[in-house]
């Protein structure tokens, strides 16, 4: 009864094929594009990355809370992916356009479009993940939806990393501003056709009771007043990650220990007295599952995101052939559909939570093995770098299903569900991670001197590249699988909680 059809799964993947030629062509190639064709700083543009992700701590939060109490005839998240494709498509085409400016109004540019292009990132994608917990109340129908979103992601990040240098090189005829640009053209144009068939093809069915709806208008006046405490912590982790000194850490530490108070507070206040968005909050920061799955979220798109950050950088300078990054990123992506598609059999077999592990740690050994492997041996290079892509795409794949298992938990546990602000976890950990991956990768660079517009600062950056691709990112994955030891929700527990939902929803 719960079965999904075909159709309707292959209709979502190419939401987030679409989304992806955003997102991967982002985080693949903006740093370099930053850099290397528009004459922004490393050193700008990590805080840039950095900054950003700032902003995205509020607006997801802001749209997950929106999405939820968003009435329509075409349900609530549905709506939200057709009316912000043409401007994701359009501060795509921005993001990449290089106007002659100053240096000063080059990064002031920058920042207004990047910022731009995340907002519209999430106003699509928020709603777009949360679509996945509602068109199933089967945890394994959604891990096997799951499994086709990222085939399609993977799909569309196949078109923007694999085609884009050639494509660049064919539209620009050896100027990369130009060829950048029109680029962006055609993959925003197919990113609006790819967003339609997605509100076409799916369907919503998890239908949330209407006593569970607040007034959307009280309930962000008062997420207003809150404000502080999101954006405090974010500022605090931003201002330390990039200065690293005694008061950064100052602050941080002082920001940590505030919000601790204040966290307890909330957690003993009676929920008779706690607003709506309070007591969304408070949901959230009692749902173990979730809170693990925040963890897992950052630190496997760290581990990601700097394999990915780095790339362009590795091939251009440690290879000796910049075209060659896209032929490793093909081979990269065809490997993640197999790999996205194979988790939801595999997590039949072994469990959800023992896969993740398993994943974590395979593809986080095969990741360590490139700081031995020399760089001219390329089949050595695609071979350790398929591998880890193999149990690395089950990484997204797996996070994505099971925030819908936390999302049944928490209706099962307090008899509410914000699906939306539960799946807004997973685009902000996702731009999260991305941003400071980015902006690590950046770092790490601008530490061993690089500066791409000076050629002699090339070779004593080359060992960075190096740890980029193995010992720092391998890190993270192996983190994760720790932190995923202590993940809660069993397949029997998770197989009781929908039994008792769909007993429950039956009832009312």
């Amino acid at each position: 009864m719960n079965k999904l059809p075909l159709y309707e799964k292959v209709g979502y993947a190419m939401g987030d094929a679409g989304a992806n030629l955003v997102w991967r062509g982002a985080l693949a190639y903006l740093a370099v594009f930053y850099t290397d064709t528009f004459g922004i700083s490393a050193a700008a543009a990590a805080m840039l990355f950095l900054v950003v992700r700032l902003s995205d701590g509020v607006t997801d939060i802001i749209m997950g809370m929106i999405a939820d109490r968003t009435q329509s005839r075409f349900g609530k998240f549905r709506p939200w992916i057709l009316y912000s494709a043409p401007f994701l498509g359009l501060f795509m085409v921005l993001c990449f356009t290089t106007p002659n400016f100053s240096e000063t109004n080059k990064l002031i540019y920058a920042y207004v479009t990047y910022i731009g292009l995340t907002l519209a990132y999430t106003v699509s994608n928020v709603p777009y993940s949360a679509l996945m917990g509602v068109m199933t109340p089967d945890d394994t129908q959604r891990t096997k939806l799951s499994g086709f979103r990222f085939a399609g992601a993977f799909t569309g990040g196949l078109l923007v990393m694999g085609f884009l240098p050639d494509l660049v090189a064919y539209f620009g005829g050896g100027d990369n501003a130009k060829g950048y640009q029109l680029t962006m053209y055609l993959f925003a144009s197919l990113l609006i056709a790819l967003m339609v068939i997605t509100f076409v093809s799916t369907k919503e069915r998890v239908i949330a009771p209407a006593s569970e709806q607040g007034c959307l208008k009280s309930e962000l006046f008062d997420l207003t007043k809150n404000l502080p405490f999101i954006i405090l912590p974010l500022l605090s982790t931003t201002l330390f990650f990039y200065y690293r000194d005694l008061y950064s850490g100052l602050f941080f530490a002082l920001v940590m220990a505030a919000m601790t108070v204040v966290i307890k507070k909330l957690l003993n206040k009676n929920k008779q007295n706690l607003t709506g968005s309070q007591r969304d909050m408070v949901d959230l920061l009692t749902n173990k599952p979730w809170l693990v799955l925040l963890g897992i979220g950052f630190l496997t798109m760290m581990f990601n995101g700097i394999k990915y950050g780095v790339i362009a950088y590795y091939f251009k300078y440690h290879v000796a052939d910049e075209l060659m990054a896209g032929q490793y990123f093909i081979a990269l992506l065809i490997v993640s559909i197999f790999g996205a598609l194979a988790t939801g059999k595999l997590a039949e077999i072994m469990g959800k939570r023992n896969l993740f592990i398993a994943s974590l740690l395979l593809s986080g050994l095969l990741t360590t093995a490139f700081y031995w492997v020399p760089s001219n041996n390329i089949v050595a290079v695609f071979t350790f770098g398929c591998a880890a892509e193999f149990f690395a795409a089950m990484m997204p794949t797996l996070f994505f299903s099971m925030l819908g298992d936390s999302a049944d938990y928490s209706e099962w546990k307090n008899k509410r569900r914000a699906t939306g602000l539960i799946y807004s976890a997973g685009t902000f950990v996702q731009k999260t991670g991305g941003g400071f991956a980015g902006a690590l990768v950046l770092v790490v660079l601008a530490g061993y001197g690089y500066n791409g517009m000076d050629e002699l600062t090339i070779n004593h950056a080359l060992p960075a590249m190096q740890l980029l691709m193995s010992w720092i990112p391998a890190a993270f994955a192996f983190l994760g699988a720790a932190l995923m030891l202590i993940y809660p929700l069993t397949p029997a527990m998770t197989q009781k909680i929908t039994e008792d939902l769909a007993i429950r929803r039956s009832n009312v």
